[in-house]
């Protein structure tokens, strides 16, 4: 037991002082405040999704894959978002995405090509102000869970395993401009699946989340 407290002490102290790599990064639009002004309601459309899986997948079964990925994705937010508004209250209310993806459909708008909408098109659409989007790109099925084969202690200190980048942006649905972005490397300590990736990564940006009421004072 000793001779293994002599090995680890000096590592975690190693550790310790190793510099913290930018692994997010956070983009808020010097015209928030303008563009954002009457902002009453938001949509949260399903996340752009590109798989770098190790396994080989038809065309037809890597874009079903990356349907279900970007709809949790979407699934997560609206979770978050629905349990932070008991606890802080936002300056914004979140459309329904059941009502948001209903919408799409009802226009012939699929995952498959929602890409070819521009947020102004798509906010009109839905009749909110802004829209929340985002890109998801991983080597792993996220909504099933990281592995937890390989793991070890070091892994778990380092964040290593890197399945991938997210990101999350705001834009106004007026003029289709980009109000807040928030990037991420997703690693083990990330979360362990999509909801836990997202509710970790929103806890850790609330205070410069925009649409807090706390955060919007302090802007």
């Amino acid at each position: 037991m000793l001779r293994i407290l002599k090995v680890t002490l000096p590592v975690l102290f190693l550790l310790s002082a190793l510099p913290v790599t930018g692994q997010k990064d956070i983009y808020l639009s010097n015209r928030f405040e303008q563009l954002s002004e009457d902002h009453k309601v938001l949509a949260i459309i399903p996340f752009f999704t590109h798989l770098d899986l190790d396994e080989e997948l038809s065309p037809p079964e890597r874009k079903r894959l990356e349907e279900k990925e970007g709809y949790a994705v979407q699934n997560a937010l609206e979770t978050y978002f629905g349990r932070g508004k008991k606890r802080k209250k936002f300056s914004v209310t979140f459309q329904n995405t059941e009502d948001t993806n209903a919408i799409l459909i009802r226009n012939d708008i699929t995952y498959a090509n929602i890409d070819r909408f521009t947020i102004k098109e798509l906010a009109s659409l839905l009749q909110v102000d802004g829209i929340i989007s985002g890109n998801l790109d991983v080597n792993i099925l996220l909504s099933d869970g990281v592995p937890s084969n390989d793991f070890s202690f070091l892994d778990y200190i380092l964040g290593d395993a890197n399945y991938g980048r997210i990101g999350i942006k705001i834009s106004d649905g007026q003029t289709g401009k980009l109000l807040w972005k928030y990037e991420q490397e997703i690693s083990r300590k990330s979360g362990k699946n999509t909801e836990d990736l997202i509710d970790k990564m929103m806890k850790k940006a609330a205070r410069k989340f925009p649409y807090d009421k706390e955060s919007r004072r302090a802007l």
